[in-house]
């Protein structure tokens, strides 16, 4: 059923956090195709319970025709369209034969079919106007307006779209930066994970590189733009989300793709069944009520119900497991996958720093306790990820933190407070040790401790006390408990080991691939990167599966063949772009999903061999011998009723644990 792609009236929330961006959301009902299925449900509804309570058929009759209408007038109308253009489109032999069957009475199970496809309808549209809000919910990243600097020095609130390559733009402390440029003057950390996923902010100085829609820290930049507004990473990402769901192949189910073939048989096989016997001299009415058999008996209402059953099982058992798979069609996708490209940060790993080590230095007469103590006590005041993730180690170990005078913030280098009457700095370790004093300390009393923890893919953060080196702090983006366990799975399901994709550094990138179990790791990603080694493992002739979170992953999900996406801390873009979410943010939920896809896929050609047969020899009874109208009705909707069965077998819990112990056969 077609979906309409024109812009729908938007309602927009307000942020969960500061800095959060305004979320786009297409109301349900903003929809025509929604409000039709919705109308069309409510009459059948209403009639159901009539009809089976023996009332008059004056009652429910007018409210099944009005079911039939409001449901079945918009794919009817395409399928029209569709035969001026020389197609028959399956909707519309569906619409056909819900009439052919109230002609014969069975009105209930006409205004049924309507009512299915109807609802079908709604529901693919409405994914494609929440995949048209988040696109355009992301150029909400990038600010209105920002600060330009005049050669006077003067300063002039411009929209962004005015700015021009050349231009200099003040970013103060907690804005976003409004275009794509390099830092001139000024020093400051900047949260890059939107362009990135880098999860901890990003030192900016002189000759860096900024993007738009990125957060500034708490130190001022200079920035000199570099690029025009249209051309800006942001504003590429849009682009290529749409043209990578643009250009993504049409998928269709397995009955699907021999719609064409089906309908015209079916169709035609319809008027040889009534037009050839009236040619012998057959009775009008005879030959109506065989024909109306036949497309009763050939209709392939038990092929649907064999395809979908099977898929919307599935797609309720993972839902419960909190995996939430938006289509039969994307249920069906997950289980052709032969490869698997993982994002870094939020999804192999925790999406937030932890302090992972402490370590005192000899002499400085430092416990771990004490070390932590004097770091949180400091970093109290910081609203540096980093500093927060110092505050939460201290509390975790029931540390308590003394209060904090004379707090100081240096963008790029740390905090110095006074704790307990001692003066204690936290921060980077080759700038902190040049301003604490006014005195250099030399590195390499430390600076083994410091390379290890770097060299396991930790950050290093010293922590001075009284102008000497206490001790360093080790902090990293923890691996969930179940990455190695997650990618082993993975490997095994797809038959080769998934690949690492992160905008992240290669270093900490290639020590967490090691401890998940990866050997492909391509780090310092863009997204357009991720995008490019996407294509480039579908060019192989890779059906590819992405999971991911973040904004940067977004064209990467809409390129490959299937994407999931991390939903706890996933951008609105990813959740919308990806083919499935992940909503527990359990990562052992991946291989689940795709082993119960491929279990789906199994039940889905047994029901259809078992319509097939039933559909075959109610076929030849009725051309070969005199079928009965209510033997036909009874054998189409048994062979409906025995695949439907079999389809909801995927609805027990036990298929669920045989997907997640990895037995997709």
């Amino acid at each position: 059923m077609t979906s309409t792609l024109t812009p729908q009236p938007v309602e927009r929330t307000k942020p969960e956090r500061p800095g959060a961006v305004a979320r786009r959301r297409t109301r349900v009902l903003a929809l025509p195709e929604a409000r039709w299925a919705a109308a069309a449900t409510v009459l059948f509804l209403l009639a159901l319970p009539l009809q089976l309570t023996g009332a008059p058929a004056w009652t429910w009759g007018p409210l099944y025709a009005l079911s039939y209408a409001t449901g079945g007038w918009e794919p009817g109308w395409e399928g029209l369209k569709a035969l001026k253009d020389r197609t028959l489109d399956v909707d519309l032999l569906m619409v056909v034969a819900a009439l052919g069957a109230a002609a014969i009475g069975q009105v209930m199970d006409g205004a049924l079919l309507i009512v299915i496809f109807a609802t079908s309808g709604a529901l693919e549209a409405l994914a494609t106007a929440r995949t048209a809000d988040s696109v355009r919910g992301l150029l909400d990243l990038a600010p209105a307006t920002a600060t330009r600097l005049s050669p006077d020095g003067g300063e002039q609130a411009v929209a962004v779209e005015e700015l021009t390559v050349g231009d200099l733009v003040l970013v103060r402390p907690g804005e976003r930066v409004g275009a794509d440029g390099r830092v001139l003057d000024g020093a400051s950390e900047v949260d890059q994970a939107t362009i990135t996923g880098e999860p901890l902010p990003v030192p900016k100085e002189r000759g860096d590189e900024v993007f738009a829609g990125t957060l500034n820290g708490t130190g001022a930049l200079r920035v000199r733009v570099e690029r025009d507004a249209s051309d800006s990473v942001i504003a590429r990402i849009v682009r290529m989300v749409q043209e990578a769901s643009e250009t993504k192949a049409p998928t269709q189910l397995f009955i699907e793709k021999v719609e064409q073939r089906y309908s015209l048989g079916m169709v035609a096989a319809t008027l040889a069944v009534f037009l050839v016997p009236l040619a012998f001299g057959a009775q009008l009415t005879d030959a109506l009520l065989r024909a109306m058999t036949f497309m009763i008996v050939a209709s392939p209402c038990a092929v649907v119900l064999a395809t979908m059953p099977p898929l919307l099982s599935a797609i309720a058992n993972a839902g419960r497991h909190g995996v939430l798979v938006k289509s039969a069609v994307v249920m069906e996708r997950l289980g052709q996958v032969d490869a698997v490209a993982l994002d870094k940060t939020g999804t192999l790993t925790e999406g937030s720093p932890r302090v992972t080590d402490v370590r005192p230095l000899p002499g400085s007469g430092l416990d771990e306790g004490e070390l932590l103590t004097l770091a949180a006590a400091a970093e109290r005041p910081s609203e540096h990820p980093l500093a927060r993730a110092v505050v939460d180690a201290a509390r975790e170990r029931g540390l308590d933190l003394p209060e904090a005078r004379d707090f100081t913030s240096a963008p790029g280098v740390g905090v110095t407070a006074v704790v307990g009457g001692r003066t204690v700095a936290v921060g980077a370790p080759a700038r902190l040790l040049e301003t604490v004093d006014g005195t250099t300390v030399k590195f390499e009393e430390f600076g083994r401790t410091a390379a290890e923890l770097e060299e396991s893919g930790r950050t290093a953060v010293l922590v001075v006390v009284d102008g000497t080196p206490a001790g360093l702090l080790g902090i990293a983006d923890r691996l969930r408990p179940d990455a190695a366990a997650t990618v082993a799975s993975l490997a095994r399901l797809t038959g080769s080991a998934p690949v690492l994709l992160t905008g992240d550094n290669p270093r900490a990138a290639a020590h967490l691939a090691a401890e998940a179990g990866i050997d492909d790791v391509r780090a310092g990603l863009l997204p357009q990167d991720k995008l490019d080694a996407v294509r480039e493992l579908e060019s192989a002739g890779r059906k590819v599966l992405v999971v991911g979170d973040g904004v940067n992953d977004a064209p990467a999900l809409a390129a490959a063949h299937t994407g999931i996406a991390m939903g706890r801390a996933g951008s609105d873009l990813a959740l919308e772009t990806a083919d499935a979410v992940v909503v527990r943010d359990e990562l052992a939920a991946v291989p689940a999903t795709v082993a119960l896809s491929r279990r789906a896929r199994r039940l889905v050609v047994q029901n259809l061999v078992i319509a097939g047969v039933f559909i075959a020899g109610l076929v030849v009874w009725d051309l070969a011998g005199d079928l009965p109208l209510p033997l036909g009705v009874a054998g189409h909707e048994g062979s409906t009723v025995l695949v439907g069965l079999n389809g909801l077998r995927l609805l027990r819990e036990g298929a669920w644990q045989r997907a997640a112990a990895g037995e997709s056969s």
